[in-house]
């Protein structure tokens, strides 16, 4: 079980994740792609290139965790790979994320993106 307070940041990977990935490569993903710290105690977010797999890995204060969904129909929301700031997600965002709803709306055109097109 992943124990999320209110600090808790959910960061999404914009970039696809080969979901053969395990703690090592994703620990460093962390590093290199999202400019994060692995063992802050944030969940960092990986999705495959066709949407079917993800996986969320982080640190409880005792080692790191994956956490990996299939899905069994249907596709993980897209996300923007052109979004300048980082994605982070509220819980309730991640919660509908991983039950598989989608949230074209706000990966792609959220409001901050559409003022930077304008």
């Amino acid at each position: 079980m992943i124990a999320m307070n209110r600090r808790t940041k959910i960061f999404v990977s914009k970039e696809s994740t080969d979901m053969r990935a395990s703690y090592d490569s994703l620990f460093s993903r962390v590093k290199s792609t999202l400019d994060e710290d692995p063992m802050s105690g944030h969940l960092f977010v990986f999705i495959n290139k066709r949407r079917t797999s993800c996986k969320c890995l982080y640190y409880d204060g005792t080692g790191l965790v994956i956490v990996s969904k299939r899905m069994e129909k249907g596709l993980f929301s897209k996300i923007n790979p052109y979004r300048r700031e980082k994605l982070v997600l509220t819980q309730a965002e991640f919660s509908l994320f991983f039950e598989g709803v989608d949230l074209t709306k706000r990966f792609i055109e959220s409001p901050a993106e559409i003022s930077n097109f304008n």
